[in-house]
C-alpha cells in the first residue's frame, strides 16, 4: 500500500467524496435535461427492446421514440446492471464515477511517461478538482468519453513506444478509442496528439504503419454510425432532439457573436479563475523554459478543439460541458505551472485554493433543486388515473426531465404553445390525452377549457376528451 503514488489517495479521495448523493435522481441544478436523455434511452432498453442499434427516448410525439444519437454505450451499461439489480437511474452516475476516476488514473499515467512525477501529480490533482469533479457523476458521456479516450491513449504511446510485438497494447487502444470515440464524437480531438509520434523519427516505421492502418478500421465504426446510422433513424423513424453539429462557418460566426461566454467556459468553468491564472502561470513558464512538449501539446490540441468549438457554436457557448474534452490539456500546463513554483508550501496552497474553488462552486451539483422536487412523485400522479401508453404533453419547452419521471411518452411545449388552441386541437387529433402543467417549476398556471384530473399547487393535469 506504501508503494502506490500519493494521487491514487486522492483519486479515492475525491470518488468517495462524489459518492455523497450517488443515488440522486437527476434533477440537480445543472443540465438535468441531458441526463434524462440518457435514462430514458437506458430504460426503454429494459422496458421495450434490448436492441442497441434503436435507441428510444419518452420524448417521442406520437412515433416509437427510435431516434439517433450518440452511441448508448453509458445507457446500455445502466441497461445491464438494470437487468442484474432491477432498473434505477442512478447506476448512470456510479459507472461514470468509476470510468472517469480510471481516466485520471490513466491521465496520470501518461504524464508520468513523459515529465515528472511532480508535474504529473499536480495536473491530475487539478484535474480532479475542475469541472471534471462534477460532471464525473452525472449520467452524461462528456467525462466517460474522455476517459476511455486517454485510457486507449496510454496504450497507443505504449504500443508504438515498446520494442516487443505489444499487440495487446494494440488491442487496447483499438477498443478503448472506438468505445470512446463512438460515446462521445469531438472527444476524439486529443487523438490529434498522436501526431507527434508518427513524426518522431527514433520510433519504428513499421509500428507506426501498423498503428495508423488499425486506427483507420477504428474510424470504420464510428462513421458508419454517426454518418450513415444515425441519419438512418432519423429519417426512418422521423424523430431528432439529439445537436450532431453544424457547419463550421456558420458555427464560427455564432462563437464570435457569444464570445463573452465562449471564453468564460475556459477561464470560469473549466478550472475556475485561480486554476486559469495558475494555468496563465504555467503558460507563461513553458515559454521562459522552452517546455517544447508541452507546447506542443497545447497547441496541437487547441488548434484540433477549435474545430470542435466551430462545429458547435452557439451551443458550445451556452454549455459548460461542452469545454470538459479540453480541460485535462488546461489542467497539464496548470501542473506544470504549479510545478516549476520553488516552494513545497506555496505550490500546496495554491493547490488548495483551486480545490476549494472549485469544489464550493460545485457543491450545488450534490443537491436536488427544491423547485423540481415535486416532479418526482409525477409516475404516481399519473398511475392514478391514466395508463402507461396515454400520450401527454408538458409545459416544459425544450426540457426532457418531467417527462422522465412521468414514465409516459409525448410532446413537450412551452406555455405559449399550449395557450394556442390549433396547437392543442393537433395534439389532440394525434392521440394526446393528457396536459400536464408544471406550474412551480416551469411558470404559472395556464387556465385551459379541459377537466382536470389532479390539480395541487405544484401542478395541473388536464384531460383532453
Amino acid at each position: 500500500m506504501r508503494k502506490l503514488p500519493r494521487i491514487v489517495w486522492f483519486i479515492l479521495l475525491f470518488g468517495l467524496i462524489r459518492l455523497y448523493g450517488i443515488t440522486n435522481p437527476p434533477i440537480e441544478v445543472a443540465h438535468a435535461w441531458r441526463q434524462t436523455t440518457v435514462t430514458m434511452a437506458a430504460r426503454n432498453f429494459y422496458e421495450v427492446d434490448p436492441n442497441i442499434l434503436y435507441p428510444r427516448i419518452d420524448i417521442s410525439e406520437d412515433l416509437t421514440g427510435i431516434t439517433g444519437m450518440e452511441f448508448p454505450l453509458m445507457n446500455y451499461l445502466i441497461y445491464l446492471m438494470s437487468e442484474v439489480f432491477g432498473y434505477a437511474h442512478w447506476y448512470g452516475r456510479l459507472i461514470n464515477l468509476i470510468l472517469s476516476s480510471l481516466g485520471c488514473w490513466f491521465f496520470y499515467l501518461i504524464l508520468r511517461k513523459y515529465f515528472d512525477e511532480r508535474l504529473s501529480f499536480y495536473a491530475t490533482f487539478i484535474l480532479l478538482v475542475s469541472l471534471w469533479f462534477c460532471y464525473s457523476r452525472k449520467v452524461m458521456p462528456d467525462t466517460f468519453s474522455m476517459s476511455l479516450i486517454i485510457m486507449g491513449m496510454y496504450y497507443g504511446t505504449n504500443y508504438l513506444e515498446s520494442k516487443g510485438h505489444g499487440v495487446w497494447q494494440l488491442v487496447g487502444y483499438a477498443v478503448l478509442v472506438l468505445l470512446g470515440l463512438l460515446s462521445k464524437l469531438p472527444s476524439g480531438f486529443l487523438l490529434v496528439l498522436f501526431v507527434l509520434q508518427l513524426f518522431d523519427k527514433s520510433l519504428a516505421l513499421k509500428r507506426k504503419i501498423v498503428f495508423c492502418l488499425v486506427s483507420l478500421l477504428v474510424m470504420v465504426p464510428v462513421a458508419w454510425w454517426y454518418f450513415y446510422w444515425v441519419p438512418y433513424l432519423v429519417e426512418e423513424y422521423g424523430l431528432w432532439h439529439f445537436f450532431m453539429g453544424k457547419g463550421i462557418i456558420q458555427g464560427a460566426k455564432e462563437l464570435i457573436e457569444n464570445w463573452v461566454d465562449t471564453l468564460a467556459h475556459f477561464y470560469d468553468d473549466a478550472l475556475k479563475f485561480i486554476g486559469f491564472g495558475v494555468f496563465l502561470m504555467g503558460l507563461v513558464f513553458c515559454f521562459v523554459k522552452k517546455e517544447r512538449l508541452i507546447l506542443r501539446v497545447l497547441g496541437l490540441s487547441f488548434v484540433a478543439f477549435l474545430v470542435v468549438m466551430m462545429k458547435s457554436g452557439w451551443t458550445f457557448s451556452h454549455h459548460s460541458y461542452y469545454v470538459i474534452p479540453f480541460v485535462p490539456v488546461m489542467a497539464l500546463v496548470a501542473g506544470f505551472g504549479v510545478a516549476s513554483i520553488g516552494k513545497l508550501k506555496l505550490r500546496t496552497l495554491l493547490l488548495l485554493a483551486i480545490a476549494l474553488e472549485n469544489i464550493l462552486n460545485q457543491h450545488s451539483d450534490f443537491m436536488i433543486r427544491e423547485d423540481r422536487r415535486p416532479i418526482l412523485v409525477l409516475e404516481e400522479v399519473f398511475d392514478s388515473f391514466s395508463e402507461r401508453s396515454d400520450l401527454i404533453v408538458i409545459n416544459s419547452g425544450q426540457n426532457p426531465a418531467p417527462m422522465y419521471f412521468t414514465h409516459h411518452k409525448g410532446w413537450v411545449a412551452s406555455n405559449e404553445q399550449l395557450s394556442d388552441p390549433a396547437f392543442l386541437t393537433d395534439l389532440q387529433q394525434r392521440g394526446c390525452r393528457y396536459i400536464l402543467v408544471l406550474k412551480r417549476a416551469f411558470g404559472t398556471d395556464i387556465p385551459l377549457d379541459y377537466p382536470k384530473s389532479f390539480d395541487d399547487e405544484n401542478y395541473t393535469v388536464y384531460r383532453m376528451e
